[in-house]
């Protein structure tokens, strides 16, 4: 297309036909050959070049409705660190009609406990024939910006974006198609890669990616940065290993502020000893599409792992929240057994022998009265259950445990430290379990505690402890946060510090676990405002500052 005619495609849009002479360019800086493409979700490294699946994973809301795309980020890969204007080629590669989009990232999507927050980037790709265009501002989760330009593109595309001032200046095929402000999506003067694949497709190649500084400006590249964390010998999970009775001391990790936030991955190598990977482990994330698997993110928390003499807890496999919509709807009941028990064999199979524990089953109690007296003995009646009944527990454990014989089997739920009908009807189950052969090894009480209510008594959990010691069970502390007002942050030190406490005196409490460690990334941030307001919830601040919180579960490690 001429840049002319590309001119009168663009109403409302500035556009590159001002005659002005384009900016040189600098040295050319491949970005596939040599660098890291091996751990991006959903892509395969060919020797045509990056092959990109259509995963079409998305994240629900916790009821199942919605489905924010969640595309992969190429975290492990090569991202640019930049100074003035910036030239990045690419060239898609189709062969079935499938949408290719190439996303650029300014800064790092965030993912809150199952929600996605976009900041700033933009995606450029070929659908339909046509150049497609999204701009992301960092202020809501949809596009602030959406154009498309063109038409008649073929199964293979050359596509080019140049950085100029606070212009966007875009190529499909060696012609500019137009020009849109940037708005500073790039003011950080770093870009991270991601694709994916959309339409009816199954993929389509990535056969050149490349960069290039324009006018005088500089570009360099950076790699992932180490996994191996430097550690002191005074931290936490020094602490808890010190003891009588060592203890190991766990977080909830994400993968993307592992590898793009230096405080974020220092603090976690540092001071725990455990990692319960905080999404990246859920169906919707793992199994997108029936029988396509993306294990990317998980295998990167097992490395860092690894890495830095972390176990991990792995979280979860079967669950009624954050499934893929294929698996909530588009299946019979007579089916539900078969993609359970499959779903189970693939993902703790691909992991097996580098976990050290499992939550088989994640929150199995029903929050309703009615569940209670109704013949569902207090079991949520979910997808699992109206299938299988109350037995879809015991094949789930016994599934588990032919895919990783050498793990630990959890199950794991919320609201069960204090006394009540809750607590009771879990008790009732578990022996009901155990009497039926179960191989279920141990229990995790989540300790989430978002109000005042939520407090227990340090003793009632003690007996709860007891009780399953009786029924010769392990447990853990699997997610503790505490929400506070304003002023209570002694309040919020005395909740981690006493349930810290009785784990450590109890033996058969073999971890204590936060759901999270700075609230810089709390899923208890408030999610009615863009970007969310951070929560206070965990025992380090936004900042990474250490709260009483942090103090009070040293002291308590250090008695």
């Amino acid at each position: 297309m001429a840049a002319a005619a590309a001119c009168a495609l663009l109403a409302g849009v500035s556009t590159s036909c001002t005659g002005a002479p384009a900016p040189a360019r600098g040295p050319v800086t491949d970005l596939l050959g040599g660098r890291d493409w091996a751990h991006f979700a959903g892509a395969e490294q060919t020797r045509s070049g990056v092959r990109v699946t259509r995963l079409d994973r998305r994240v629900t809301r916790q009821d199942g409705s919605g489905g924010r795309p969640n595309p992969p980020v190429n975290l492990r890969g090569p991202h640019l660190v930049f100074r003035g204007g910036l030239r990045i080629e690419a060239r898609l590669s189709r062969t079935d009609g499938t949408d290719a989009y190439l996303h650029l990232y300014g800064e790092v999507p965030v993912v809150y406990d199952e929600w996605r927050r976009e900041r700033r980037g933009v995606r450029i790709g070929v659908a339909g024939g046509r150049v497609r265009f999204d701009r992301w501002d960092g202020d809501s989760d949809r596009p602030a910006l959406t154009r498309s330009f063109g038409g008649g593109l073929g199964d293979e595309v050359r596509l080019a974006v140049e950085v100029r001032g606070d212009r966007l200046v875009l190529e499909a095929d060696g012609h500019v198609v137009g020009t849109v402000p940037g708005r500073e999506v790039f003011g950080h003067g770093r870009i991270w890669f991601g694709a994916d694949a959309g339409g009816g497709g199954r993929g389509w190649t990535l056969g050149a990616l490349r960069a290039m500084p324009l006018g005088g400006g500089r570009l360099s590249v950076r790699d992932a940065p180490a996994l191996r964390v430097p550690r002191s010998t005074d931290a936490l999970r020094d602490l808890a290993a010190g003891r009588e009775r060592p203890l190991r001391v766990g977080t909830a990790v994400a993968a993307g502020p592992l590898l793009t936030d230096d405080a974020y991955r220092r603090t976690a190598g540092e001071e725990f000893s455990m990692l319960t990977p905080e999404n990246d482990f859920k169906a919707q994330f793992v199994q997108p599409r029936r029988g396509v698997f993306a294990f990317a993110e998980g295998d990167t928390l097992v490395d860092f792992a690894r890495a830095n003499g972390m176990l991990v807890h792995a979280h979860t496999l079967v669950w009624f929240e954050a499934l893929p919509s294929w698996m909530r709807a588009a299946m019979t009941r007579e089916d539900r057994e078969h993609v359970m028990t499959e779903h189970i064999r693939v993902v703790a199979g691909h992991f097996r022998g580098k976990v050290a524990e499992w939550d088989v089953v994640n929150e199995p109690m029903s929050d309703e009265d009615e569940d209670y007296t109704n013949g569902n003995r207090g079991v949520r009646p979910h997808l699992w259950f109206e299938a299988m009944g109350e037995r879809y527990i015991d094949i789930a454990f016994r599934t588990a445990r032919e895919a990783d014989p050498h793990a630990v089997l959890y199950l794991n739920e919320y609201g069960v430290e204090e006394d009540g009908p809750r607590w009771d009807a879990l008790y009732a189950l578990l022996t009901r379990l155990k009497e039926r052969g179960v191989p279920i090894d141990g229990v995790g009480f989540q300790n989430h505690e978002y109000a005042a209510a939520d407090r227990t008594d340090p003793e009632a959990f003690r007996r709860k402890l007891r009780a399953l010691a009786g029924l010769g069970l392990k447990a853990r502390v699997s997610e503790m946060d505490v929400l506070v007002g304003e002023g209570e942050e002694d309040a919020q030190a005395r909740e981690f510090a006493a349930k810290l406490a009785v784990c450590e005196e109890e033996p058969n409490c073999t971890s204590f676990s936060t759901w999270g460690f700075t609230d810089r990334y709390g899923s208890t941030a408030d999610l009615r405002n863009y970007p969310p307001a951070p929560g206070n919830a965990l025992p380090w601040d936004s900042a990474y500052e250490a709260k009483p919180a942090y103090r009070a579960l040293r002291d308590a490690l250090d008695r």
